[in-house]
């Protein structure tokens, strides 16, 4: 499925749906409980069905209930939680994978994690090496290639383990299997990344009755089990990663919306975004009591002092520079890098080695297709510079240096990589088009992205 966007202006509000981060911790752990667990407001993306379809493997049973149900029903497996009867399928998802198989391996016995073309690329070394230090055997597959199949034999029979952290996700995962684990799971961190996911997995934790401590620098981690999980009922916050694609886009167009129901637990990394766009200039307001985050761009934005309205730019930003550390919520990356090109100045997003090992890389990913439309750009191993423009000069005339064009760009199946590219199209000058192919991934995180915004005025051609 290919997309064609074109200039718009966004009106109106809009709800974007559940974490995907928080509704598959919510199966697995409403999987491993005793009883029945009601999901309410789950993602019913991709990545979280993959999920869905994985649970029933080691014994418990999903109810998705009827197309307008918005609760998921789990009977969980409890004490009868069981090694994986079949090969876990994790599809596109890398959270599951990451996820499932450290608990995959708390049981006796042969256990086979794969996945699609994508998850097939994804790097395990780093999980093989964890579950060694826990006493199991994990091996891959193929042959020099650091990727899926992984075979995994269980059970776990040691409790300390050393490793980077660079993916949080397999680090989660090992807290989650630690609920099972006789004794207490000591993890030690040597380059910790992602830290805002570690926190939301202690809260998930602590919200059981489970024995969990996280040092301030995140390198020491422990969980005491063994944990006997009763049956919950949770509402999944809604998706900070989802968030940042309309929150571009009328930052990027005449337009002002509301979006609602957004998370203001701080259980989710990614709302840095909004502090991070404020310091160039977005005109973004957050009522954390009424849950709505509302924005204005363009001709709708109020400038602060000093400032054109709808102009973002960095010149009052130490060094006439906007940096970005995204170790926490790298998965911003794409909205960011977008939304910089909008920006007057050098915008760097550092600390972002962790992209590369993404669906894509992301990194040479968003300097590729960004090129292919105009936009300057640098990459470095872990950082990626954009040398932005805003298409208003600061005495609000129009800016010849804002030289973004329409063209043809590829999403290489990244879901995040389809959806700011998209968005991307909706600032583009009067008459230009801009096509993504491939855009069928947002499913992945997203479902029903393209029509969701269509309904606040993208005007998304779906071909």
């Amino acid at each position: 499925m290919d997309i064609i966007s074109r200039k718009t202006v966004l009106q109106g509000s809009i709800r974007v749906p559940g974490s995907k981060s928080h509704t598959i911790r919510a199966l697995l752990f409403a999987s491993l409980a005793h009883g029945t667990s009601h999901i309410s407001n789950p993602l019913p993306s991709a990545d979280c069905l993959s999920a869905g379809r994985a649970v029933p493997l080691i014994g418990a049973k999903v109810d998705y209930g009827g197309d307008t149900d918005a609760v998921w029903t789990v009977e969980g497996a409890g004490e009868n939680a069981h090694l994986p009867d079949d090969v876990v399928n994790v599809g596109d998802s890398g959270s599951l994978l990451y996820f499932m198989s450290p608990i995959a391996a708390t049981f006796p016995g042969w256990s086979i994690f794969t996945g699609d073309e994508s998850i097939r690329n994804r790097p395990v070394a780093h999980v093989v090496d964890a579950l060694q230090q826990l006493g199991c055997e994990a091996h891959i597959s193929r042959p020099g290639k650091n990727a899926p199949p992984l075979i995994i034999r269980g059970p776990v029979t040691n409790h300390k383990v050393v490793t980077d952290g660079q993916l949080s996700q397999y680090v989660s995962g090992m807290m989650m299997a630690a609920t099972r684990m006789d004794g207490t799971l000591e993890i030690e961190l040597t380059d910790p990344k992602e830290t805002p996911y570690l926190t939301m997995t202690r809260i998930w934790l602590e919200s059981f009755g489970v024995k969990t401590t996280v040092s301030s620098d995140f390198k020491h981690i422990t969980v005491t089990g063994p944990t006997v999980i009763s049956g919950f009922s949770r509402t999944i916050p809604s998706d900070w990663e989802a968030v940042a694609f309309p929150l571009i886009a009328a930052l990027m167009t005449d337009s002002e919306i509301t979006i609602e129901n957004v998370d203001g637990s701080g259980s989710q990394g990614d709302d840095a975004i909004v502090h991070v766009l404020q310091s160039v200039g977005a005109d973004i307001s957050w009522d954390r009591i009424a849950g709505n985050l509302t924005i204005r761009g363009g001709r709708r934005a109020h400038a602060p002092s000093g400032m054109i309205p709808g102009r973002l730019s960095t010149q009052k930003l130490p060094a006439g520079e906007l940096h970005v550390n995204l170790a926490g919520f790298p998965d911003a990356v794409c909205a960011i890098a977008v939304i910089a090109s909008f920006i007057e100045g050098t915008t760097i997003i550092e600390d972002i080695g962790v992209c590369r090992k993404k669906e894509t890389d992301r990194i040479d990913v968003m300097k590729s297709e960004l090129a292919k439309l105009g936009i300057e750009t640098e990459a470095g191993s872990d950082c990626l510079a954009i040398h932005g423009h805003s298409p208003l000069t600061s005495s609000g005339e129009k800016n010849n240096a804002f030289t973004l064009h329409g063209g043809t760009v590829e999403s290489y199946g990244d879901h995040r990589v389809a959806m700011s590219l998209s968005c991307l199209g909706l600032g583009l000058p009067e008459g230009d088009t801009l096509t993504v192919k491939g855009a069928e991934c947002c499913s992945v995180s997203f479902p029903g992205f393209f029509d969701v915004m269509n309904r606040i005025g993208a005007g998304f051609v779906i071909l």
